[in-house]
């Protein structure tokens, strides 16, 4: 069976693009030479900037978004594959994409993923935040082989939430699930780890968790803490809350052995909706 080594990169990202990408450029080549041959970046590796306009702003369309040729020469030059977590992508309908995007060691782009779930909570505390705002939701789940072996599949933050689209995905092949991030902090160090576990359990899969950690701008905090899990729920690999990489093995074979010793994802059943609560015998 196939067995590599991956990598998440934990960036600080800023609001400005060219010296983002030089500071993921930099620990992408530095995951290279530890051995990563499949290498994560986190959500919104291009920029962080607070406000609609702002966002707006920043988020060229892939035809003049400096972050592809970067990525697609990056990956040329390290022959890694690159799960760059996402990319803030205009839209001809004035809002954009926070969209995925897994390059090739050639540097041909093998997937897209427009992010799903957009995640406009209210949180203790004052933390608002209305992603609907800026970004329009994609509706299309998404699978990718691996050039060294398995099946990615493409997620982004909020969607770890939402435990359905996993399911989907494994059942459509995927043995590795990404889930690249900007969590805040309140929500990461309540939820962040036992999502991540739950997910890699319920689904018997390997969870690449690549995140963004410490303060951007205007303060808004993220949590850190990348995580790479095995398919049992083993955290394989954790960041921490400082810059940098983190590494794991991915052994394939232990996603075959998860789902052999419990075979969950084809145990599916269907069921008919909630109705009026059932009442004992005599009432």
């Amino acid at each position: 069976m196939t067995r590599f080594t991956a990598a998440c990169v934990q960036l600080n990202v800023g609001t400005e693009i060219e010296p983002n990408l030089q500071d993921a450029g930099a620990l992408i080549r530095r995951a290279r030479d530890a051995g990563a041959t499949l290498i994560a970046t986190p959500e919104n590796t291009g920029f962080i900037v607070q406000g609609r306009e702002a966002v707006l702003e920043r988020a060229l369309p892939e035809d003049r978004h400096h972050g592809l040729p970067f990525f697609a020469d990056l990956a040329r030059e390290t022959g890694a594959t690159l799960l760059i977590g996402s990319l803030s992508i205009g839209l001809p309908d004035g809002k954009a994409a926070n969209r995925s995007y897994l390059f090739a060691p050639s540097g041909e782009i093998l997937a897209r993923y427009d992010k799903i779930h957009m995640f406009d909570v209210d949180l203790a505390g004052g933390e608002r935040y209305r992603e609907s705002a800026t970004f329009g939701p994609g509706d299309q789940a998404v699978v990718a082989p691996l050039p060294a072996g398995g099946v990615l599949g493409l997620t982004v933050c909020y969607d770890l939430r939402f435990a359905y689209l996993y399911r989907a995905l494994a059942q459509a092949g995927a043995d590795i699930l990404s889930v690249p991030a900007a969590f805040t902090c309140k929500t990461g160090q309540a939820h962040w780890h036992v999502l991540l576990r739950a997910r890699a359990i319920e689904t018997g899969s390997f969870v690449i968790a690549p995140a963004q950690t410490g303060t951007h701008d205007r303060g808004r905090q993220t949590y850190g803490h990348s995580l790479i899990v095995a398919p049992w729920g083993e955290v394989l690999a954790d960041a921490g809350e400082e810059v940098g990489i983190v590494t794991a093995e991915i052994d394939l074979a232990r996603v075959e052995e998860a789902r052999t010793a419990v075979p969950a994802l084809r145990h599916d059943r269907r069921v008919a909706p909630p109705g009026p609560p059932l009442r004992a015998a005599g009432e």
